[in-house]
């Protein structure tokens, strides 16, 4: 009986093992003739795409000098100013002005007296007015978004413009008309008398509209809780802090949220737009009814616009100003004066430069904290989950450990 072949004999120097050495040979070849290459043909710094770059910054460059001379400029000069002992006579950069550190921020914050209680009768104000006007103008602007996008509205074109008019027109014609709406014999106190309500006289009434309420439950501010009244904060006994806004705040409030809809509609409008038809009509084949639609599908591909949105309404309402001017110069009673006001005031009307430009700085400080807060309460919490799960395994790649396995068979 014949033996089988056994074939070629395999050693060291044949068969699988010299396959594998051969190609890894190549590779390596291969690898230091395409780095030579890549050496060699490297595009030299000053080459087609430094070209380009030096286009781009010409291009630019003008925006950045108009930028630089009217934003950067100011607001460097606005920081000197809060630092120094400036008059409002002459340059801020002359040597007879000198730097006096933290003194114009003292009586804001630290110094009890009637700045200190101004300042934060003026913080008060502004947040009870942007605790109001933000979601008030938010949902008002989504709600006229949803409206103008509907399938079966005709004459689309002609409501979108009248709910956008307010928002291109002066605000202080604007002003100037609620004026006339909200006097005391005005429009809207003639509305209200005709369902049996006697208005209040607006613009010259200086009562919060939570110490109102209270009323109605016995407790008046004539005789407020003396655990109220006498505990004091910044210059501000507690219940003056709750007292909430103003009637005359009310009216500003109004007037707001009215002329700021319309501009927030229209983000709201493009955002609504570009979700693809598809997925409402899969999720309307799915049996979801109009509201679970709106809440689960529509509402969450809103978040980047709603950040948006969120982010400039709380910009705005924190640097109000225009209608405080025309409409109450603060008054009644400053139950209208805002951070943004009272720079004003301080700087124009009192000559302290310096207590004018901390208070403005304060308040930019203000207006980033609340943005940030903003940012990481409408954050994606899946994708910050992902992030920070990147984040962890590229650290664990620098130390040298890699990720790990646990019992159940999943990497840490």
């Amino acid at each position: 009986m014949s033996e089988p072949n056994p074939g070629p004999a395999e050693g060291p120097g044949s068969g699988p093992a010299l396959a594998s050495a051969s190609a890894r040979t190549a590779a390596a070849a291969a690898a230091k003739v395409g780095g030579g290459r890549g050496r060699r043909s490297r595009t030299p710094r000053g080459g087609i795409r430094g070209r380009e770059g030096l286009a781009g910054w010409l291009f630019v460059s003008p925006v950045l000098v108009v930028l630089g001379l009217f934003l950067v400029v100011p607001i460097v000069m606005a920081l000197w100013v809060s630092l120094s002992d400036w008059n409002g006579q002459g340059s801020p950069f002359s040597s007879g002005v000198h730097f006096v550190g933290g003194r114009n921020y003292e009586p804001l914050l630290t110094e009890p007296g009637l700045a200190q209680s101004d300042f934060m009768t003026s913080l008060r104000n502004n947040a009870y007015y942007v605790l109001f006007v933000v979601p008030l103008q938010t949902a008002l602007a989504l709600g006229l978004a949803l409206l103008v996008n509907g399938r079966r509205l005709k004459g689309k074109g002609f409501f979108r413009t009248a709910y956008y008019f307010p928002a291109v027109t002066s605000s202080v014609a604007i002003s100037v008309v609620f004026l006339f709406l909200f006097s005391s014999s005005g429009v809207v106190n003639s509305l209200l008398a005709k369902i049996g309500v006697d208005g209040p006289a607006w613009f010259a009434d200086p009562r919060g509209i939570i110490h109102l309420a209270l009323g109605a439950f016995g407790v008046h501010d004539d005789a407020p809780p003396s655990a109220l009244a006498d505990t004091t904060v910044g210059g501000l006994s507690l219940w003056d802090w709750i007292s909430g806004p103003s009637v005359a705040m009310c009216a500003v409030i109004a007037l707001v949220v009215w002329t700021t809809a319309g501009t927030f509609m229209l983000m709201f409008l493009a955002a609504l737009q570009d979700i693809p038809l598809e997925v409402e009509e899969a999720a309307e084949i799915d049996g979801t009814g109009r509201w679970q639609r709106f809440r689960h599908v529509t509402l969450p591909m809103l978040r980047p616009t709603l950040f948006l949105v969120l982010t400039l309404g709380l910009i705005g309402t924190w640097q109000v100003f225009d209608q405080i001017y025309v409409m109450t110069k603060g008054g009644p009673g400053k139950t209208t004066l805002t951070p943004a006001f009272l720079s004003y005031q301080s700087s124009f009307v009192n000559n302290d430069w310096g207590q004018g430009s901390a208070i403005a700085f304060i308040l930019f400080l203000i207006i980033v904290a609340m943005t940030l807060l903003q940012r990481f309460v409408l954050r994606d919490k899946d994708e910050a989950r992902a992030k920070a799960a990147t984040r962890r395994a590229a650290k664990a790649a620098r130390s040298g450990s890699g990720p790990t396995t646990d019992v159940h068979g999943g990497t840490r």
